[in-house]
């Protein structure tokens, strides 16, 4: 039976898409800005870049694991409103160095960790939250939601990559503007009038409720485990390897790796909203487990070092496989999380796809110099078949039935 309301017609789940995209947006300028101004600007080395990313990711861990359980002790609403009102401090905060000559590993070093605290608190909130504003159509809003996220994220890193052409301050107030844009759009949705959930419990004890709820479902420990592993090598190599392959293969700069990662971003967005033609799907863990698979073709074209038009369709593909395994593995755990645990187990979930960051930052730029920087990919094309064998043979995953409406 189909809902009687389409998702698009809910006004708050209207704001939590504008919220989701201005900070989406901010984001995606964020990686971008790092990366670059540690290559393109300070001229580091891969494993020294790959050091800095490490450092920087890793405190946001243990932080998202607290966002989780203060995500499900206090009205998510609220949460998001403070960290992304007060989230702008970080970027103007860089804009000052910048202005004063004194950009450096140190200055970035701490901008970067300002901003990973701020994705790692805010992003199991923004997640939990999105039950309460789409009701029973979660593998929609997730789509939906993801979409929207990809299209903005393209916008962000085209407005990042310009930072050669009009400078780093002027991206950096557009990243603050729309940090706080996200925090005034949480303002249209309604406050939590009640909470079920017992609130004597201290943080540590709610995070450790948190893990024991995600170890008890099967199928969500998998998708998490498997969602990690992946996370290390793939989205590793994207963020740690490919801005070196257009730097140093293809002789590119920042905005010729902006015009590329945003082409990633089209390439998800575009898998989303067809997926979305398509929701709720009965078998998700199936597709999700059979587009490890299909990763492996990517790779191994860009890993080829092609000529400049085979490297956009590999990246257009990475795109469409990185968005349909992010927005599956998302709305299986999403969907079979229970809601008193939501926000913990959303928290888990993110914690492994920004663990398995600092990670692979550190191998896969120890290995981009060491045995070149296509070759870098390599243990991601046998990971990638292992993940999908492991998954299909070994798991529930596999034959996980999605919560049709």
């Amino acid at each position: 039976m189909q809902p009687s309301v389409s998702i698009w017609q809910r006004s708050e789940f209207r704001s939590y898409l504008g919220t989701t995209g201005f900070s989406g947006m901010a984001l995606a300028m964020q990686q971008l800005l790092v990366s670059w101004i540690l290559i393109g600007i300070l001229l580091l080395p891969a494993d020294q870049v790959g050091f800095i990313q490490a450092l920087i990711g890793i405190p946001g861990i243990l932080v998202m694991l607290i966002g989780g359980a203060s995500a499900d002790r206090v009205d998510a609403r609220w949460l998001l409103i403070k960290v992304y009102m007060i989230a702008p401090v970080f970027p103007l905060y860089l804009v000052y160095v910048e202005q004063s000559g004194s950009l450096s590993i140190l200055t970035v070093t701490l901008f970067g960790l300002g901003m990973c605290v701020v994705s790692s608190y805010s992003m199991p909130a923004q997640q939990a939250l999105l039950n309460r504003v789409s009701g029973s159509q979660v593998q929609e809003a997730v789509t939906a939601a993801s979409a929207i996220g990809f299209i903005v994220q393209i916008v962000g890193l085209i407005i990042a990559g310009q930072m050669e052409i009009i400078g780093v301050s002027p991206v950096l107030i557009f990243q603050a503007a729309s940090l706080w844009l996200a925090g005034a759009l949480m303002f249209r949705i309604a406050k939590l009038k009640s909470r079920e959930i017992k609130r004597s419990s201290s943080a540590a004890q709610e995070i450790w409720a948190g893990l024991v709820a995600t170890y008890r479902d099967k199928v969500i420990l998998n998708v998490l485990s498997i969602n990690f592993v992946s996370s290390i090598f793939n989205a590793g190599a994207f963020m740690t390897v490919y801005p070196f392959i257009i730097k140093r293969v293809y002789e590119g700069n920042a905005f010729t790796l902006a015009i590329l990662m945003s082409i990633f971003f089209a390439g998800a967005a575009f898998s989303n909203a067809l997926l979305l033609k398509f929701m709720p799907l009965r078998y998700p863990g199936k597709l999700f487990l059979i587009m490890q698979l299909s990763r492996i073709l990517v790779l191994f074209l860009l890993w080829l070092e092609p000529a400049w038009w085979l490297l956009v369709l590999a990246t257009i593909g990475w795109g469409l496989n990185m968005g349909v395994t992010t927005n599956l593995a998302r709305a299986v755990v999403q969907e079979s999380a229970e809601e008193a645990y939501r926000g913990r187990i959303m928290s888990a979930f993110s914690v492994g796809m920004l663990g398995s960051a600092p990670i692979g930052a550190i191998l896969l730029g120890w290995l981009t110099e060491h045995y070149g920087t296509a070759n870098a990919l390599v243990p991601a094309m046998f990971v990638s078949f292992a993940l999908f064998f492991y998954g299909a043979r070994f798991t529930g995953v596999w034959s996980y039935q999605g919560k049709l409406v």
